[in-house]
């Protein structure tokens, strides 16, 4: 199964997993069908972006690299997704985002109470697509158990959300906080992905174990690169202004460790919580996480993430399952388009 089919696949099995309703619930589904991309504002049929659909394909390709028939997964693949678009609609919510993905968020356009509303509704509409794994022949028992770690992970997303809320404009918080709220935040999923998908394979928990390793290895070092591009990242690759992290005040790793370690940290803490954060002062803070090394550390960090994964990666047991090796293969792939980029 080839990326361009596996996500035309998993976007028709998401789709299927929506209940076939009554006139009067319908908008309900079509301002979830909104965020997803498949409606405009109007709630007419459209063709939008609808993100890279990078968690559920893992999900894919851990269950072939696990011996599993990937076909079967397919609904976890599903599931997954809407699990992540739940997390954005009330992430957009929360952090107050009027936009995501060039458009309109779906509480901009309809208001709290319904962005609340059609975000609970994906996440049930997240667990009926996990049960359609017992229409492709998945045991009773294996999907019980892939439901029961699939709300494990959840609750730990949840808790990466808390944390990630508690710390907003807290400057006291180590890189030790910092890295365990986006183990939670980022990482879990992308590794709640590749065990997953190893769950529904029924392999041995050796290989469950070394895919979710992977998979978190890889979201930590996904997290941190991008809070590198955040405030060092080049314009004209990442789309993005020069510095935005620091114009935003965001708290992200690199100025978590300028503030734990260096002797200018009251300077950096100024800038974050006095006056306006204009160039000048975006200069200024740049300065001091330049005197701190902050970007050879995060870049020290990730790599050592990066490392992790692929060790990881090679202590699965592709051996007497055809195709195995392949999505192995696919996974590294996969996690090298993720990690090392440059936008």
């Amino acid at each position: 199964m080839i990326i361009s089919e596996s996500r035309l696949i998993i976007q028709q099995a998401m789709r299927a997993a929506f209940p076939q309703t009554e006139a009067r619930v319908a908008r309900f589904y079509q301002m979830q069908e909104y965020h997803l991309g498949w409606r405009d504002q109007q709630l007419a049929p459209a063709e939008c972006d609808p993100g890279k659909l990078i968690r559920p394909q893992l999900a894919l390709l851990a269950c072939q690299a696990a011996g599993g028939d990937p076909a079967q997964a397919v609904p976890l693949a599903a599931g997954l997704q809407l699990l992540h678009d739940f997390t954005l609609i009330h992430d957009d919510i929360e952090d107050d985002s009027a936009t995501r993905r060039g458009r309109a968020t779906l509480w901009a356009l309809w208001g709290l109470a319904q962005g609340i509303n059609a975000g609970d509704g994906m996440f049930v509409v997240a667990h009926l697509a996990i049960h359609r794994l017992s229409e492709l022949g998945v045991a009773p028992e294996r999907v019980l158990a892939v439901l029961r770690r699939f709300d494990e992970v959840i609750l730990e997303v949840c808790e990466g959300q808390f944390l990630d809320i508690s710390f907003e404009g807290d400057l006291r918080i180590t890189p030790d906080d910092y890295l365990a709220m986006i183990g939670r935040k980022t990482a879990i999923l992308i590794s709640g992905s590749c065990e997953l998908g190893a769950l529904v394979a029924g392999t041995t928990p050796a290989n469950a174990d070394a895919l979710a390793a992977f998979g978190k290895s890889v979201g930590l070092a996904f997290q941190i690169e991008d809070d590198i591009l955040g405030i060092w990242g080049a314009p004209e690759v990442t789309g993005k202004p020069r510095a935005a992290d620091l114009y935003r005040r965001k708290v992200s790793l690199p100025v978590v460790h300028a503030l734990a370690t260096s002797p200018r940290c009251d300077e950096l803490a100024r800038h974050y919580t006095e006056g306006a954060m204009d160039d000048a002062a975006v200069a200024a803070a740049l300065a001091v996480l330049d005197d701190a090394g902050s970007r050879a550390y995060c870049a020290e960090v990730a790599a050592q993430h990066h490392a992790a994964a692929f060790a990881a990666i090679d202590r699965i047991d592709t051996a007497n399952h055809p195709g195995a090796e392949t999505a192995r293969a696919r996974l590294r792939a996969l996690a090298e388009s993720l990690i090392g980029r440059q936008s």
